[in-house]
C-alpha cells in the first residue's frame, strides 16, 4: 500500500469516525475471510460497518475524533466495527461473537465515554433506536385508543340493552 493510498484510508476512517454513534474494536485472529465476510454483512445490516486496517493506520484516524482515547486497544489483529446508531454495531458484533469464539471484543467508545468490553456487552442489550421509537410511538397512542373507548363505550352499552330488549320482545 502506497503512502497516497494509506492517508486516503486515514482519512476515509476519520471522516466516518467522526459521525458514528459507536466504535467496537475487536481482536479478529484466527477467523477465516468467510468468517470476517458473514461478521462484515451482519454489521452492515444491522446498520454499520466493520473496517480493518493496521493499527498504525486506525490510530492515526482517531486523531482528532473523540474516540481518541481508545488507541490502546489497538494491539494485535484488531478490526473496528462502527455505526451512527449507538446500539447497531454493538448487538450485531455481541450477537456474532456468541457464535464464533474467534471474535474477541476488547471495547470500544461511544462518544468521549470510553468502554471495556463489558460495557460494549451490556450496550447490545438495550433496545435499539427503532425499538425505543416504536416503544414511545405504542405508549403515545395507548391514551388516545383508551379515550376513544371509553367515549365509545356508552353507545355500545345502548345498542347492547335495545338488542336485549328486542330480543326479549321476539321470545315473547
Amino acid at each position: 500500500m502506497d503512502r497516497a493510498a494509506k492517508r486516503e484510508l486515514v482519512a476515509s476512517l476519520n471522516t466516518a469516525l467522526k459521525d458514528s454513534g459507536l466504535v467496537v474494536v475487536a481482536h479478529y485472529a484466527g477467523m477465516t475471510v468467510a468468517q470476517l465476510t458473514d461478521y462484515r454483512q451482519k454489521v452492515k445490516e444491522a446498520g454499520g460497518k466493520v473496517k480493518v486496517a493496521k493499527n498504525l493506520l486506525a490510530k492515526l484516524a482517531l486523531k482528532d475524533t473523540s474516540y481518541e482515547p481508545i488507541t490502546d486497544l489497538f494491539k494485535g489483529q484488531t478490526c473496528v466495527a462502527y455505526s451512527e446508531d449507538p446500539i447497531a454495531a454493538a448487538k450485531a458484533s455481541v450477537a456474532y461473537a456468541k457464535g464464533n469464539d474467534k471474535l474477541v471484543i476488547l471495547g470500544g467508545a461511544m462518544g468521549s465515554t470510553v468502554l471495556d468490553a463489558n460495557g460494549i456487552k451490556a450496550l447490545a442489550e438495550l433496545p435499539s433506536l427503532d425499538e425505543l421509537r416504536a416503544t414511545l410511538i405504542g405508549l403515545l397512542n395507548a391514551p388516545a385508543t383508551k379515550i376513544a373507548r371509553t367515549i365509545m363505550e356508552p353507545g355500545a352499552q345502548l345498542a347492547r340493552v335495545v338488542q336485549a330488549k328486542a330480543s326479549q320482545s321476539e321470545a315473547a
